[in-house]
């Protein structure tokens, strides 16, 4: 039998991988062994819309700079992973308030928390996933763009798929416990975003404070320090679990910005419309994320 590490070619041998990463009584373990404080923050956008950036954003704020770590869930936890890599949820942070990681919706976490979450065009996020799985999980060139987005599409009805997390969160956008945030006015007004962390989180914010976390959370600081936010732990993890190659390239931090709809065909563009008509304008009364993205601006 052939052991030799290899990466999936194919979405079944992806979902197979996908299988073994994630074991749902374990992720289930996982949240449930998470005690929660009415002062933590858990950030909790949907897969590939900010996440690493808003963990950033906010140890440093609560650190003042704390750069000294190998993994940037390592310091701000994935709460569904903590099986997985061997993370005590509840052990001492290193400063106070404690922060987490997840992607799930409203529905399936703990109450007792602040939440922050940030939308982001279906599009991009898309192909951001897809990106992000090429070099890890995928054999670069083995699967195509248009394959992995019909995939997460034909999934879009699952309880965890992004349109049900959106929905589940837009429906919590007047809890004052609640604090939704989209990626494209994160990019447009970083300072601004900044600042409203800060004051959800209830952490001082002076000059020196501001202009450290601009620098820190920029784009070209991450990629300049990019082996802190690559998944380390997960990927480490991954290469046991799923004999994947070692040292994939699992980094979070690429080129940011929107690249949907240069990348997808017009007809998957349409598909992913579609199924926005289906799933959240009924729900959220906008015809697409454009209406729904100007109105919490509006709102923020």
């Amino acid at each position: 039998m052939d052991v030799t590490p290899r990466r999936a070619r194919s979405l079944a041998e992806f979902g197979e991988l996908g299988g073994k990463m994630f074991v749902g009584a374990e992720i289930g373990a996982s949240i449930a062994s998470y005690r929660p404080r009415d002062t933590d923050v858990v950030i909790t956008p949907f897969a590939k819309c900010g996440t690493t950036w808003l963990q950033q954003i906010f140890h440093t704020l609560r650190t003042r700079g704390d750069m000294d770590f190998d993994d940037i869930s390592r310091v701000v936890p994935w709460i569904e992973t903590a099986m997985a890599v061997g993370v005590d949820l509840n052990a001492p942070q290193r400063a106070e308030p404690r922060g987490f990681k997840s992607h799930l919706p409203y529905t399936a976490l703990p109450r007792g928390p602040r939440y922050i979450v940030a939308l982001r065009d279906p599009r991009d996020a898309l192909v951001s996933f897809y990106r992000f799985m090429e070099g890890w999980f995928l054999e670069p060139g083995a699967v195509s763009l248009e394959e992995m987005v019909r995939m997460r599409l034909a999934t879009s009805n699952d309880q965890d798929g992004y349109w049900r997390h959106l929905n589940s969160w837009w429906a919590e956008r007047d809890n004052p416990r609640v604090l939704i945030l989209s990626y494209e006015h994160m990019t447009a007004d970083p300072e601004g975003t900044i600042r409203k962390v800060a004051a959800f989180c209830g952490i001082p914010l002076d000059d020196a404070l501001l202009a450290l976390t601009l620098e820190r959370s920029s784009l070209a600081y991450m990629l300049a320090h990019k082996d802190r936010f690559d998944d380390a732990m997960m990927r480490r993890a991954s290469e046991v679990r799923c004999n994947l190659p070692p040292g994939g390239d699992s980094a979070k931090v690429r080129k940011g910005g929107a690249s949907g709809r240069q990348e997808l065909s017009a007809e998957l563009v349409a598909e992913i419309d579609a199924k926005w008509a289906e799933l959240t304008a009924p729900a959220g009364g906008f015809p697409d994320y454009a209406a729904l993205e100007a109105a919490l601006r509006a709102r923020t």
